[in-house]
């Protein structure tokens, strides 16, 4: 039973003629109702609320790509003026940060296009291909930071303007900071991976932007190779940054979900009524949203509108029970009696291939 939810029937009322001209009208206005009534998976509440997720993510994005393009502009004027190495890597840094915003925001919108025939799951896994635009710009960022640095440390030059180092990596660590929180609690509430570790990317820069001001305490003490060792640390930070990005951008690429979730729709499909046992259960994201596929054993010798009735059940506990699930396909499969074969064994060489 493949997407019950898709074809759902509704009885006719019992007594009634279905050929008296009542009876049409009721045929007619139970069309008219299936058509215009929203299914579980389909509602428009549902709907609305994946555009409003995205909204939502949309305008974080840029708030915090505002924030630290004032950050990095401020820091990049220090630059100029004092010539600190350390401080170049952590606003090169910053300014890579601030235009993920762009990959992933290009991401949200086309998240929000509506399915087509060749696209038939939606364009929510642009997210997933912003996620490796953001690994790439990461790792673009260490290579010029390193680069930098190790050209410093061969050819030493004075820093300049001390205190004023010291106040631009203050300006860096207080803008990543908000930005980090602003982008993490936004992306915690619509279930968007990609804004999390983009928020706690933002993060580890803030604490790398107080990194630069041991720097700065290093070239006031007249120690000049302080300022790129500095930088070689930061650029070792924003390493540590890439592995963790890459890492979650892999998972998402590899359709990895919290076993925590799996657990969870399980017990709760074990719990529905008619339910017998649970088969294959999967769960994917789609962008920031996810997706469920769950075959279901029931009694063999319920009607296909029992059957329908149960399947109806789980998914609507499901939807209930596991956060930020948009959709599932339940399939229902019979109780296996004794002396029956294997109804799947027509198709099991297919499932071995």
């Amino acid at each position: 039973m493949s997407d019950p939810h898709r074809h759902h029937h509704h009885d006719e009322h019992p007594g009634h003629d279905p050929h008296s001209p009542a009876g049409r009208r009721r045929r007619v206005g139970h069309r008219l109702a299936h058509r215009l009534t929203p299914h579980s998976h389909e509602s428009a509440d549902k709907l609305d609320s994946a555009l409003e997720s995205s909204a939502r993510g949309l305008r974080a994005l840029w708030v915090s790509l505002a924030v630290l393009g004032a950050t990095a502009l401020a820091q990049a004027a220090v630059v100029l003026l004092s010539g600190s190495v350390a401080l170049l890597g952590d606003t090169v840094h910053n300014t890579a940060d601030a235009l993920t915003a762009v990959p992933l925001g290009v991401a949200f919108l086309l998240g929000r296009r509506a399915a087509t025939r060749r696209f038939t799951y939606g364009y929510g896994r642009a997210e997933d291909l912003a996620g490796v635009v953001i690994v790439l710009t990461i790792t673009a960022s260490a290579v010029l930071a390193a680069w930098t640095a190790v050209d410093r440390l061969l050819d030493p030059r004075p820093v300049t303007h001390v205190p004023a180092v010291a106040v631009a990596a203050l300006v860096g660590f207080a803008g990543n900071e908000w930005v980090a929180r602003h982008r993490i609690r936004v992306g915690r509430e619509i279930g968007s991976a990609a804004l999390v570790a983009d928020g706690l990317h933002a993060r580890t820069d803030g604490y790398t932007s107080l990194a630069v001001l041991l720097g700065a305490g290093g070239a006031a003490l007249g120690r000049q190779l302080a300022d790129p060792v500095v930088g070689l640390a930061i650029t070792a930070a924003i390493v540590l940054v890439l592995r963790d990005a890459a890492r979650e951008v892999f998972r998402r690429l590899m359709d990895a979900v919290d076993p925590a979730l799996v657990d969870r729709a399980e017990h709760v499909l074990g719990e529905v009524p008619g339910v017998r046992g649970v088969g294959e259960l999967r769960l994917r994201w789609i962008g920031h949203r996810l997706r469920a596929e769950v075959a279901l054993v029931v009694d063999g010798e319920a009607t296909v509108r029992e059957a329908h009735r149960i399947a109806v059940a789980a998914e609507h506990a499901l939807l209930h029970a596991v956060p930020r699930l948009t959709a599932a396909l339940v399939h229902a499969d019979p109780a296996p009696s004794r002396g029956e074969a294997d109804p799947h064994l027509a198709i099991a060489h297919h499932a071995s291939a």
